[in-house]
């Protein structure tokens, strides 16, 4: 399998705009897809919002029904299982559009075919498969998934509670507890993570919902956002789980957990694009209608900068998302070719682009609350009250940065798993990060490099913040080896850095990219998106490299990695930030949305 298969790679290999998707470039089959999920949503979702936010439980239900109906629950599951087995890209465009109007339906459509019907697709037996995912995939039947315990959430393998097999062997009883479970009042089929005896690992069991099986719940739990998705406690006390119901092998729910996970992760990022779509929209929309000293304040250069900026992250987040899914799609398809099952290929794949999706997950996260804290600024008073739509959209957003594994969790885990695939050879860091060493001792350059081509300086910069990144976390390695991961505060800087340089790279290539089938002149918005968004992305890559190497080196390493910094950092030609924001907001305003 070529290399450029590989997860990580993106750090040390240059990309080809020809070798990136974008959503320039989706097929007729997926726009059509993306329409009709458009239409449901507008149809059936946005117009009732207030009743989402009335914490309107039955109703949340009542629209996954009509999900299940239209086959949108059934989008990633195999066509055997009554799904309609689409590719990973297309199951993407369904999660972001279908996710832009209200988290509550989002979170219980997220948790439905995501953790809840996943985890038997990918690792069910075949009996298990054919008996619950057709339920799944139509919506007959919902799904649940009871990983998180009162004293085990960020740290998922310490749960407590614990399957005990019968004596004649044929059942588990489950006796334990678990909280913040997603569609807990309404779902027919739970996946539930329990430790066997003294297991070092816990297990994944298929538990069907059913309260005279010693399944009891707490009341819903009251919550800062996604007011109408089920949250419960649930409490199992000796339920009987038949034995050929666990899922996998013993021992192997800790996997099956990271595993969903990390596809949650990349969805979850989807799911945070149209949200950002709409409250962009709806922010140009209001400024262009509110007039303050006989104007609209969409003139108004403070709020031009916010319009500008919003766009910019939702622009630059759906180029590393789709990116990310296409690369994923295409290592499916590849194992698949060397005849590996689906199920198997599926799990490769994703967890091949694990580091994407954790970058994603918090990326796109931070991204949508940003957004929508701005819609609120943009709305003024109106933004606070609850007849507007930004002040649930900013609380909605909240819970993003926290499920799916804490952005915190996420920064830690990307640069860890860089590591350990750099450990593995999969990635060869070493050498790159050789080379940056030998590069600081050296002579630098005073060549006048040829800039006439598009993003030719843009794509220099790029190729500068990864050796930011192999200096950086080189040289921690060489420091702390194993004992890397006690230093959070340095994997946390670290991992600012490597989520710059790929987002900012992804937007830079989507934008070549169209530029090169467009023409430079019809897409000068974009350009100013790109230029913009890595202006920003160097700032933020000096600051945390900044931090990162004046708090463990010292003396002489200190000052020649500071100096590295600012050489690596450093613009030949300043692009003019203002002119490049109001290059965006003219066209905002003219469209009258975000128009991308």
């Amino acid at each position: 399998m070529s290399d450029k298969t590989r997860g990580g790679q993106f750090l040390v290999k240059e990309t080809k705009c020809e070798d990136v998707f974008t959503p320039e470039d989706f097929s007729e089959e997926q726009l059509m897809m993306r329409d009709s999920v458009k239409e449901f949503v507008d149809k059936e979702i946005w117009p009732n919002k207030n009743r989402f936010e009335k914490k309107d439980y039955a109703f949340t239900e009542e629209s996954m029904r009509k999900a299940g109906e239209l086959g949108l629950l059934g989008v990633a599951v195999p066509e055997e299982y009554g799904g309609l087995g689409m590719g990973f890209v297309s199951t993407m465009l369904v999660c972001d559009y279908i996710s832009g109007a209200t988290g509550s339906f989002s979170t219980a459509f997220g948790a439905h075919t995501g953790i809840g019907t996943m985890p038997i697709t990918l690792y069910g037996t075949e009996e298990q498969k054919k008996k619950y995912v057709p339920k799944l995939a139509t919506g007959e039947w919902f799904g649940a998934y009871c990983l998180t315990e009162p004293g085990a959430g960020s740290d998922a393998n310490s749960g407590k509670t614990k399957a005990v097999l019968s004596e004649d062997g044929t059942h588990y009883k489950i006796t334990g507890q678990k909280m913040w479970i997603s569609n807990a009042g309404f779902c027919s089929v739970f996946i539930v993570f329990a430790r066997i005896g003294d297991d070092k690992n816990i297990t994944g069991f298929i538990v069907e919902n059913d309260p005279a099986n010693g399944i009891s719940m707490n009341e819903e739990e009251h919550k800062l956002g996604i007011r109408a998705s089920s949250t419960r406690q649930v409490f199992f006390n000796d339920t009987k789980v038949p034995v050929e119901n666990m899922l996998s092998e013993r021992g192997n729910g800790f996997k099956i957990a990271m595993n969903a996970l990390n596809v949650g992760r990349i969805k979850l990022a989807a799911a945070c694009l149209d949200a950002q779509r709409r409250v962009t929209s709806g922010a140009v929309k209001y400024a262009n209608e509110r007039i303050q000293f006989n104007t609209p304040i969409s003139s108004f250069g403070a709020i031009r900068s916010k319009l500008a900026e919003m766009a910019t992250s939702a622009y630059a987040g759906e180029s590393a998302s789709y990116r990310a899914a296409k690369d994923i799609e295409d290592r499916i398809a590849a194992r698949e070719a060397e005849g590996t099952t689906h199920q198997e290929a599926e799990l490769k794949g994703v967890e091949e682009y694990a580091i994407e999706c954790s970058i994603l997950k918090v990326a796109v996260s931070e991204d949508v609350q940003n957004c929508a804290d701005e819609g609120i600024q943009i709305f003024g008073g109106m933004g606070f009250s609850e007849d507007t739509p930004m002040e649930s959209a900013w609380r909605d957003a909240r819970i993003a940065r926290i499920y799916e594994g804490t952005n915190e969790i996420n920064r830690m885990l990307s640069v860890g798993m860089l590591i350990k695939k750099a450990m593995k050879g999969h990635v060869d860091l070493l050498g790159p990060a050789m080379k940056v060493q030998e590069e600081l001792m050296g002579i630098p350059s005073f060549d006048v490099a040829d800039f006439s081509e598009l993003f030719a300086e843009e794509k220099g910069i790029v190729a500068n913040l990864k050796k930011v990144f192999l200096m950086v976390a080189g040289s921690a390695v060489q420091k702390f080896g194993p004992d890397l991961d006690a230093h959070q505060q340095l994997l946390m800087a670290a991992s600012d850095i490597l989520i710059e340089i790929y987002m900012a790279e992804s937007i830079i290539l989507r934008t070549e990219k169209l530029a090169k089938k467009e023409g430079e002149a019809k897409v000068q918005e974009q350009i100013a998106m790109a230029k913009l968004y890595l202006y920003k992305a160097v700032d933020i890559v000096n600051q945390k490299g900044k931090e990162g190497i004046v708090s463990f080196a010292e003396g002489d390493e200190q000052r020649m990695m500071l100096m590295g910094l600012k050489r690596f950092t450093k613009y030949t030609n300043m692009p003019n930030v203002v002119a490049l924001r109001e290059t965006i907001t003219n066209k905002l305003v003219a469209e009258n949305e975000y128009c991308f």
